[in-house]
Formats: C-alpha cells, sequence, structure tokens
C-alpha cells in the first residue's frame, strides 16, 4: 500500500457517543486520526482519550503474539508461541473440559472493552462458537441492566428521547450523569438549549465538571433518585399541573401512583435526598410549568440497591407531565432499544439449555467453572470484589484463555493470552447508545505482530477443533449483511454497501422523533406506573446507616481520562490522570484530622484501595468519592476502588452496586 489514504471508521469504546472517525494512512502506516466533521451528532470532536488512540495501538506494551503462562498464576511471566501451539493447547483443554465436566464449565466471559456487533458484546463475536460447546451463557449485566429493566417496566421499552432533541428543551435534567467527561457531544444541544432560554439542572452526588456549567446543582444523597422524582410529582400535583388528557389516553395506574406521589411531601423528601426542601419545591415549580421538559439519566444513577427502580420512577415523570407529546421532551437513558439488527447467534446449536452466569458474580461463580474466557474485559480492574476475584483467577484447575491487546492485571493469571486487533485493524458494524445512527468501521491498517480480529480467532479456533457448523465460518462481511437483514422499518435502505462507502447512517426515524406521543411498546400500549410501595428502594447505604463501622458512602465515577480500564496503561494519560484521589467533605476531613493531599486507606471488610485526599465542598458530608478506572497494578497499593465494591445484587436485572459501599478513611502508614 502507498500513498495517502483516509479510512471511514467509528469508535469502539464504551461511550454513549459512538464517534464517527477518518483515519489518515500513509504507506500503509496510520498516521493521523481526527472525528469526522460531516457526522451529525459527533460533527467532527474526539474526546480527550480518544484523541491518542492511535498513539495507544503503537504503545510499546501492545500484545503482538500468543503466549503461554511460565510463571505463578498472577505473576505476569509468559513466553511466546506460536497460534498453532495455542489452538491445539486451547483445543485440547476445551475438549476436555467439556468431556469430563460439561460445556457449562466453560465461562465465555465478554465486557464492554468494544461495543462492535461483530467483535463486541453487542453482537455476534464468538456465541455461536460456544452453542456448538455447550458453555454457559454470560449475562452481561455490568452496565445498565438495573436501569434498563426499571425503564422496560415503565416504558415498556429503554429507548427513548433523541437526545439531538435535547435542543429544542427549555428544561434540562441532567440526573446522574457527567456528559462533558463521559459523553461530550451531548452538550452542543444542551448549549443550543440554553441558547434559547432552557434552565439545565445537574442533580449529581458530586458537583462535577457538567454540575459546573448547569444553571443549578442538587447534591442528592447517593442512591435516593426516586424519592426526589416523586417529591418533585408532589408539586406537580399541588400546582395542578399533570397532563389529564395524556394520562387518561396513554398511561395506566395512575390512581395509586398518585397516592404514591402525596405521600412523600416536600419535607420527607428533603430528609431522605439531602436536598433543602425548598430546593426541591423550586425545581418542582419548574417541571410543573415547563413544557417540555427533558431529562438524561444514564448508567451511574443505577449502580446501586434502588437503581431499577429509580429509572422506573423517574422515567415516570414524563408520563405525569405529558412531556412524551412535545419534541424536546421526554427521558433520554439508553438509545440502544432504537436499534433493531438480526442478532441470531444460533441457540439452536446448543443440545440442550444450560445455565446463565452474572458477568458481575465472577467472585462467586466461578466455583464450578473449568474454563474461563475473556475477551474485551478486565474483571481484575473492572468487576466488584476485585480480591475474590483475584483468589479465584489462582486456582491451578481453572484453565483462563485472555484475548487482548495489551498486558493488563486479568492478563498476568490467564495460561494463554491470544494477541486481539484494535479497531483500525478489523471490520465492525456499530450503532451509538446516545444517537440514532448506524456506524461502519473499515479496517485502515493491517494487523500488527499476529493480532487477530475476534471473529477470525473463532474461526480459526472451530476449524482447529474440526467443527462442521456453516455458520461459525461466516464472514465479517457476511455477519454484518445477517445483522442488516431483520426487515424493521428503521433499517429500509440501510445497507452494508452504503455503510461502507458513506461511514455512518441515520436511522429512519423521524425528525425531531417524539417516540412516545401516540403510545408505548408495552401489551396495553400505556405507559405503566409503578405499583403502590414499588417507587423506592433505598439504597443499601441508607438501610445500613448508623449500624456499620463504615460510616461513609463511596461513589466511584467515570475519570476524565481512562474510559472503565482502557488507557489506563497510557503514559500520557496516566500522567495527567495523577495519583488516585478521594474527594473529602471539609466537615468529615476535619473529624478524621486529614489534611489535603493526605495518603489515606478507604477501607472496609472487602479490602482496600489508596488514595490522596482532596478536601473539597463537591462531596456533601457522608460522602466520598474516588474516580474508576485505574489498572492496579499501576496504581499505589495494588488495587482500585473495586476492592471495596461489594458483589451485591441490585433490586432489577441484577445490576451492581458500584455507587453503593460505605467505607472509613484511615491514613496510610
Amino acid at each position: 500500500m502507498s500513498g495517502e489514504l483516509r479510512v471511514l471508521g467509528a469508535c469502539p469504546l464504551d461511550c454513549p457517543d459512538t464517534c464517527s472517525w477518518i483515519v489518515t494512512v500513509e504507506n500503509g502506516k496510520a498516521v493521523k486520526l481526527r472525528g469526522n466533521p460531516d457526522q451529525p451528532y459527533t460533527r467532527g470532536a474526539l474526546c480527550v482519550k480518544v484523541n491518542r488512540y492511535l498513539e495507544h495501538t503503537q504503545a510499546e506494551d501492545r500484545i503482538l503474539y500468543p503466549l503461554r503462562r511460565t510463571g505463578p498464576k498472577g505473576s505476569g511471566q509468559f513466553e511466546r508461541i506460536t497460534w498453532d501451539e495455542a489452538l491445539e493447547e486451547i483445543s485440547v483443554r476445551l475438549r476436555g473440559i467439556a468431556a469430563e465436566h460439561g460445556g457449562e464449565a466453560i465461562w465465555p466471559y465478554l465486557g464492554t472493552g468494544t461495543l462492535g456487533y461483530l467483535q463486541g458484546c453487542e453482537g455476534v463475536a464468538g456465541r455461536r462458537f460456544w452453542n456448538v460447546l455447550g458453555a454457559s451463557k454470560h449475562w452481561l449485566n455490568i452496565c445498565s441492566s438495573a436501569g434498563g429493566s426499571g425503564l422496560r417496566r415503565t416504558n415498556g421499552t429503554a429507548a427513548g428521547m433523541d437526545p439531538e432533541n435535547f435542543a429544542l428543551s427549555k428544561l434540562i435534567l441532567l440526573w446522574g450523569t457527567n456528559p462533558l467527561t463521559t459523553g461530550h457531544h451531548l452538550w452542543k444541544f444542551v448549549q443550543d438549549a440554553k441558547a434559547n432560554g432552557a434552565y439545565v439542572v445537574a442533580i449529581d452526588p458530586i458537583r462535577t465538571r457538567t454540575a459546573d456549567q448547569a444553571d443549578e446543582h442538587l447534591a442528592i444523597r447517593p442512591g435516593t433518585d426516586a424519592a426526589l422524582a416523586l417529591g418533585l410529582l408532589n408539586v406537580v400535583l399541588a400546582e395542578n399541573a399533570q397532563d389529564e388528557e395524556f394520562l387518561a389516553a396513554h398511561t395506566e395506574g395512575w390512581a395509586e401512583f398518585r397516592q404514591e406521589i402525596l405521600s412523600h411531601p416536600i419535607q420527607k423528601v428533603a430528609e431522605i435526598t439531602g436536598i433543602p426542601a425548598a430546593a426541591v419545591h423550586s425545581l418542582g415549580m419548574r417541571l410543573a410549568h415547563t413544557r417540555p421538559t427533558a431529562i438524561r439519566a444514564t448508567q451511574g444513577l443505577q449502580r446501586h440497591a434502588g437503581g431499577g427502580t429509580a429509572l422506573r420512577t423517574i422515567a415516570a415523570i414524563p408520563g405525569v407531565t405529558g412531556d412524551w407529546r412535545h419534541p424536546g421532551g421526554g427521558m433520554a437513558y439508553s438509545t440502544s432499544d432504537h436499534v433493531h439488527f438480526d442478532i441470531d447467534t444460533r441457540d439452536d446449536l446448543l443440545d440442550k439449555p444450560v445455565r446463565t452466569l452474572v458477568m458481575t458474580k465472577a467472585a462467586s461463580q466461578l466455583d464450578d467453572v473449568k474454563c474461563l474466557w475473556v475477551y474485551a474485559a478486565n474483571p481484575v480492574g473492572s468487576s466488584p470484589d476485585a480480591n475474590a476475584i483475584r483468589r479465584q483467577l489462582a486456582r491451578e484447575d481453572l484453565f483462563t484463555v485472555v484475548m487482548e491487546q495489551f498486558p493488563t492485571d486479568t492478563v498476568d493469571y490467564a495460561d494463554i493470552v491470544l494477541p486481539a486487533t484494535m479497531q483500525t485493524e478489523h471490520h465492525d458494524l456499530h450503532a451509538g447508545y446516545g444517537h440514532l445512527y448506524l456506524l461502519w468501521n473499515e479496517p485502515a491498517v493491517e494487523p500488527p505482530g499476529e493480532c487477530l480480529s475476534t471473529t477470525e480467532t473463532f474461526r480459526r479456533l472451530a476449524a482447529h477443533m474440526g467443527m462442521t457448523e456453516p455458520s461459525l465460518y461466516d464472514s465479517d462481511l457476511e455477519l454484518a449483511e445477517q445483522l442488516l437483514s431483520s426487515g424493521h422499518p428503521s433499517l429500509d435502505g440501510v445497507t452494508l454497501d452504503r455503510l461502507r462507502k458513506e461511514g455512518w447512517v441515520r436511522m429512519n426515524y423521524p425528525v425531531p422523533f417524539a417516540p412516545f406521543a401516540e403510545g408505548f411498546p408495552t401489551p396495553s400500549g400505556r405507559l405503566r406506573f409503578p405499583p403502590s410501595g414499588q417507587a423506592y428502594t433505598p439504597p443499601h447505604t441508607a438501610r445500613t446507616a448508623g449500624r456499620s463501622a463504615y460510616p461513609l458512602a463511596l461513589v466511584t465515577p467515570a475519570s476524565h481520562t481512562f474510559l472503565n480500564t482502557t488507557f489506563g496503561n497510557n503514559p500520557e494519560l496516566r500522567r495527567r490522570a495523577k495519583d488516585p484521589v478521594v474527594l473529602v467533605n471539609p466537615a468529615d476531613a476535619a473529624a478524621r484530622g486529614l489534611t489535603d493531599g493526605q495518603r489515606v486507606r478507604v477501607h472496609n471488610d472487602g479490602g482496600e484501595f489508596l488514595a490522596d485526599v482532596e478536601i473539597s465542598d463537591r462531596v456533601a458530608p457522608g460522602v466520598v468519592a474516588s474516580p474508576k478506572g485505574r489498572w492496579p497494578k499501576l496504581t499505589p497499593g495494588g488495587a482500585n476502588p473495586n476492592s471495596v465494591v461489594a458483589e451485591r445484587d441490585g433490586d432489577m436485572g441484577r445490576g451492581p452496586g458500584f455507587h453503593d459501599n460505605l467505607v472509613e478513611l484511615s491514613v496510610s502508614l
């Protein structure tokens, strides 16, 4: 390959924005990466993390060849082997485990390292292979399962507003979301709304970058969001501002839910949430009299014991106010349910039904697993109860294969490591979960070393094991064609040829888009209000308050420099992130004699991590915050906040409780 090429692609990372990008290639090498200025949502801008993506693909610590463990598990000691050697050893072990223990002793553990429908968690990667083998199924619950479950109970779907319609809103509630760090393209539409007179409120336990730019910040007590929703609606009822016509035509359960709202007067809600009663009343008045109102709530909001209920109840707000009838009104959580691909993982290839293992339960559900196959995931760095996961991965009877790009903490425990491609090196099909566009990623360069895509790895492994099922050998382009063949009206005119030529295509939804103006995708066609007594579930921290040796509620928000644990080894981003910090309110710092910059142990019965104190009123008394995303082995003390995150299920979808843990701070010796 010679000369200069411009190759259209898409960011694969776990962010709602899924940016369209352009890679400039000279003489076979990717030399420049920029956002695609023609894409209407992302408009040519990439984030501070992804701006360094090309540098990351060419990093010195990139895994380029298959590896076999030579030292103790956890030591990270490996030797290079050939692909044939790796595939043969894997084949022998998989056959032996399936014969002795059954296929369900194999756990394919897939994460959100890429959101591609070919190579990543969203679609088909490896699933047909695992079905032929009879492996356990994997429930990827780590991100949004609780909130999605709650929304489906209310609206029949987790889908909602087109985020571009925030530009039409007059009141915007950014509820438990920090888009300037975790999906900054939304902010352009928020700014458009502000220019037209919209009022923006950030509801968050932390005064984030986004909260700094909002007109108002409400520092809510973690996990009490549903109570605030009920309090705001209490004001709406007091103002007689409910939309009776919409309620009668498009909802069910209103009489019962109305009584639930009335049982949450402002003063009670203020005591639960920690927000002053005057502030609850003021925002309730704005909500009562401002149409259209838009709510943006994302994944962080639902990572506590009542996370599903929180989204279920917040989603009821536009049902009461009738905001769903207005473009620019309603709620946006994830647009994924607006995507209607034909995802055929071929469950018919299973000989019998198999169990499902839960991603965030690795610490407890690995007991009878004999093979753990990790791809696009880093459980030691990203999952709850990290210390227990380490103990499981250290078992000699657990055969662990990790497909990876870099030597993560999880890789250190692998028996076999397989080198994986990165986004500039393979095909993939994407759909953002924060907009209504489909995107195609064309490989810009050849993979370095002996790296293989996920799809190609499973094709080669299937061949090595002598599997004869034809669908195991479908090419990436064939898989993409299959995904696009659902026949859903939203995909009319969307072809693979068009995507490859244009790079992105908006799905066939109206502009502007009011998805539930005429009804909801529920059996009755109506929004379903939460039943009596099921509109607020307290967080674990509230249930144990005053009875725990650990009095501080820990929140672990997204980092501005890392995306989950992706980029956690990037030297420049690590330099910018500096050492880990824990935000501590001045009152809590004074009570413990802590000073700015002092290194402390953040600990509970599950474990501990080290962080430097940052005394700040960005958190309220009783709340501390430390960002997630660091690699434990590159962090002082060798642990990150997941060492103190308990392995507990939330109220719906078995959602994890990353923001629902009690800790204490002690001076590190």
